[in-house]
């Protein structure tokens, strides 16, 4: 994005508030300075600043920055493949994407949505191969008896458990991928199924 572009948007915005530099500068707890060479576009806002000039200004820092498409579409596949850890350990497929969701939510176009269903798909696979597991060792150490319903022809219930992990790894991964092309030609992502921990 232009500087003059932000040094635009900060001053409508502050005008429509009826503020003053040096009254944004006490809204926001930033040097009268940093606001002055912010509006001039001699400086860009990021982290903590920009946080407080959009609080100040009642808007979301993303709604105050437009960041260019490939910043934001490089991000958000970077972001989207980053779920891939899960191949080493499933949680790390949880891990890794949430650590860079939280470096960049605030500073990325669409990582918001694009993390949170991410990252709630995520924790629902991490569910459901931990519960698998589980399932599986109790059956197989424990001696429970399987049910007639969960033998498919020679195939007794911990193979279908099995079976089912390396469904679950081989769906993860193909979605993975694929939102990560959705992603790059700029389109929402669809992970499905998914619990909504995060809103």
């Amino acid at each position: 994005m232009k500087n003059t572009d932000l040094t635009k948007k900060i001053k409508e915005l502050r005008a429509k508030m009826g503020l003053s530099q040096g009254e944004l500068a006490d809204i926001t707890q930033l040097n009268l300075r940093t606001v002055q060479r912010i509006e001039n576009g001699e400086t860009e806002p990021h982290g903590d600043s920009l946080k407080r000039l959009a609080n100040a200004l009642n808007v979301l820092p993303n709604d105050l920055i437009e960041w260019t498409e490939k910043e934001d579409r490089g991000l958000l596949v970077f972001l989207n493949l980053s779920a891939l850890a899960f191949i080493a350990f499933p949680l790390m497929g949880v891990i890794v994407p949430l650590t860079i969701y939280m470096l960049k939510k605030d500073q990325v176009k669409n990582i918001n949505e694009t993390g949170k269903r991410l990252l709630n798909f995520q924790i629902t696979w991490c569910l459901l191969i931990f519960l698998s597991y589980i399932l599986f060792f109790c059956l197989l150490f424990l001696h429970l008896d399987i049910p007639v319903h969960l033998n498919i022809g020679a195939v007794g219930a911990p193979e279908v458990i099995i079976l089912g992990a390396i469904l679950y790894y081989g769906v993860n991964g193909f979605l993975i991928i694929f939102n990560a092309i959705r992603s790059y030609q700029g389109k929402q992502v669809i992970y499905q199924p998914a619990i909504r921990f995060l809103r």
